[in-house]
């Protein structure tokens, strides 16, 4: 007998999981349950293949996709009775009895239905029910049901379908007066006699033939159906759902973002590093949860010792004797801009009417790139406490010091023999830094941590332009772990109910798991580490725009320009956010569970970095994403502007000086 199961497997892996089917369960029980016993012989091998198959009296088992892709829309989960209306082959009823308690299901084909049965006996599948009629009429005497899938295309929704839902109920069916093409559809019961209506695109299946579909051998429809809705498009959803935000002043704009205070970390995006509307959106929004809701982390996309030069400003700390201006390596703009510096003094101001240094909000870094910032920091610091220890640790930096001003030219030279040690002198030199902040906890507390957690950066640092010349996801993956350890780090030291926000790319803060990253690349980022960490506690918030200015380069290292952003594609979420025709809005994804249904299909999303390229920005700019699933909320900007650059490369009349960026 054939040997399928690495098919069998590889089939979920490449033809559902990585097309945007997550449901665990379903994916677990289609990689269980052998397809190749559901096709006529001779079939065997085609089990896998993600296309429909013949089977007898002229029907056909579905593709596996699309099996599981209604199963889905189905939301079925254990405990669950439901009700199939077209067994074919009995493979999907095959599927759902691994995940349900009880499958009823019906097939007008005497044959296929016993066909069936014999293949559930002989799996031992104890829990599925097979009847010989009509499915459109249903099975009154095993209603309610959690849901009802139909394998079969009608001219609507059956009534006696939708009546022996239960509320809340789901009833997946494909309909269409055109026999080469449907729409499926989701029926949900939200009441004794009120249901709503949700379509999802084009299919093709066999007509559904019975009192309540078509009639045999002809295209005849029957009057008990429901009229299809008038269906209400996407942009129509989202318009109906935006809540339009007013100006950043506007107590209002601020007061749209407390549903999300009591999350103990809300993670803020932004879909380019150099947009004015996402820094200020940010800031305002921060301000609040510091303000009002006890928030005392700000933990950014940005190095930690230039973070900590910001932290020591605007907690009224002095300036590190050694230390080098922050923000001075590419790109300057990110942070060196006048949004951010604006920030920065309110934090400023903020802290200083607080008393209690361990009440007042910090600045905190969570990147890995400043290696030679890192180095600095930990001399500095042992040099005054310790200098016995320093001696130590210049020798054991010593590997790095060629290469602290490019610091990506050591992977090259890491892959040599000769460098090999390098990784552990960094590493023991992290570990006696660790050791040291607990052997001195509560002295010195501030310096110390500050000083632990860039001996933390330095080991990072090392592996991850070491790991770089082997391509692939791992350099990834360790730098976005390095920043989900350093907002730990931070978080602990703050204290244990401290409370956080995030600002970093929306790559960076959306769910990796549901988009090209997590599903294609295999990589992981900080918004998920967070979510598998801390659950429901946290709030991930997306931003996009749909054109405008931006402040980019065009390659690494090169010169900023403002760019003008092209109008978004026009099979993108950011399309759909544009025709949806409000220029500034906030979309709870969780408040329509309908469009949130709708949202959860993957389309293109644009991410533009310090980096942009308009020429080829669909290969550039775009991947596939899961809107709803990678965040719990998205701000939207229709028409965006670039940041106001600071510093004396960016020198412009009127701009202010600034400590502690030293314009």
């Amino acid at each position: 007998m054939l040997d399928l199961s690495r098919e069998r497997r590889r089939m979920v892996d490449v033809h559902l999981r990585r097309r945007g089917i997550h449901d665990r369960e379903i994916l677990a029980a289609m990689r269980e349950v052998p397809r190749e016993t559901f096709v006529d012989p001779g079939f065997e091998e085609f089990a896998y293949e993600d296309g429909p198959l013949p089977i007898a009296e002229g029907q056909t088992i579905s593709q596996p996709y699309i099996v599981a892709f209604m199963l889905e829309m189905a939301e079925i989960g254990p405990g669950d009775h439901v009700l199939e209306v077209g067994t074919g082959s009995g493979y999907a009823a095959a599927v759902m009895s691994r995940i349900v308690d009880h499958v009823y299901t019906m097939e007008r084909h005497a044959g296929l239905a016993e066909t069936a049965r014999r293949r559930f006996e002989t799996l031992g599948y104890r829990n599925i029910d097979v009847r010989t009629g009509d499915g459109t009429k249903g099975w009154p005497e095993a209603a309610p049901f959690d849901a009802i899938v139909v394998a079969a295309s009608g001219p609507g929704a059956p009534l006696a379908l939708q009546q022996q839902l239960d509320v809340g109920g789901k009833l997946v069916i494909p309909v269409g007066d055109d026999p080469d093409e449907q729409r499926l559809l989701k029926v949900t019961r939200r009441g004794a006699s009120t249901y709503s209506e949700e379509d999802f695109g084009a299919v093709r299946f066999v007509p559904l033939i019975g009192e309540e579909g078509w009639q045999e051998d002809n295209r005849i429809r029957s009057s008990r159906v429901s009229p299809l809705l008038p269906a209400r498009s996407l942009p129509q959803m989202i318009a109906a759902a935006a809540e339009p935000l007013p100006e950043f002043d506007d107590p209002a704009f601020v007061e749209a973002f407390d549903r999300f205070a009591d999350r103990r970390i809300v993670l803020l995006g932004e879909a380019s590093h150099g947009t004015s509307e996402f820094y200020r959106a940010r800031a305002w929004i921060t301000r609040r949860l510091i303000e009002k809701h006890g928030f005392t982390i700000v933990a950014a996309e940005a190095d930690w010792p230039d973070a900590a030069a910001i932290d020591r400003y605007v907690r009224h700390r002095p300036p590190s004797p050694r230390a080098d201006m922050p923000f001075q390596r590419f790109p300057t703009w990110m942070w060196r801009n006048a949004e951010f510096a604006a920030f920065v003094e309110w934090l400023r101001a903020h802290n200083e009417q607080i008393e209690t240094p361990a009440s007042q909000a910090g600045f905190y870094g969570l990147d890995i790139y400043n290696m030679r910032g890192s180095i600095a920091a930990v001399l500095e610091y042992l040099d005054r406490i310790d200098p016995e220890a320093a001696s130590i640790a210049r020798e054991r930096y010593g590997c790095l010091t060629p290469w602290q001003h490019e610091p990506a030219t050591y992977g090259r030279a890491a892959l040599t023999r000769g460098y090999r040690e390098c990784e552990e002198a960094v590493l023991r030199q992290c570990r006696d830094m660790l050791s040291r902040q607990l052997d001195h906890a509560g002295q010195d507390g501030d310096e110390l941590f500050d000083a632990a957690q860039n001996a933390r950066l330095i080991a990072s640092a090392e592996h991850y332009y070491r790991v770089m010349y082997y391509g692939g996801a791992q350099s990834w993956n360790l730098r976005d772990t390095h920043m989900f350890d350093t907002l730990q780090h931070v978080i602990e030291a703050r204290s244990p109910d401290a409370k956080a926000v995030v600002w970093a790319h929306n790559s960076h803060i959306g769910d990796a798991r549901f988009t090209e990253m997590g599903i294609v690349r295999d990589e992981v980022n900080i918004g998920q580490l967070c979510r598998q960490r801390f659950g429901d506690d946290v709030a991930v918030i997306g931003f996009g725009t749909h054109a405008g200015t931006v402040a980019a380069a065009k390659h690494w290292d090169g010169e900023m320009e403002i760019m003008s952003v092209r109008p978004s594609r026009e099979d993108s979420y950011e399309r759909l956010c544009h025709d949806a025709g409000t220029a500034r809005f906030l979309l709870d994804l969780g408040a329509d569970p309908a469009l949130h249904d709708r949202l959860t299909k993957r389309r293109l999303e644009r991410f533009i970095g310090v980096i942009y390229r308009p020429e080829t920005e669909l290969h550039s700019h775009y991947a596939d994403a899961s809107l709803a699933r990678q965040f719990d909320a998205f701000v939207w900007f229709d028409e965006t502007t670039a940041v106001t650059p600071l510093g004396p490369e960016h020198a412009t009349r009127g701009v202010p000086d600034t400590y502690p960026f030293g314009v």
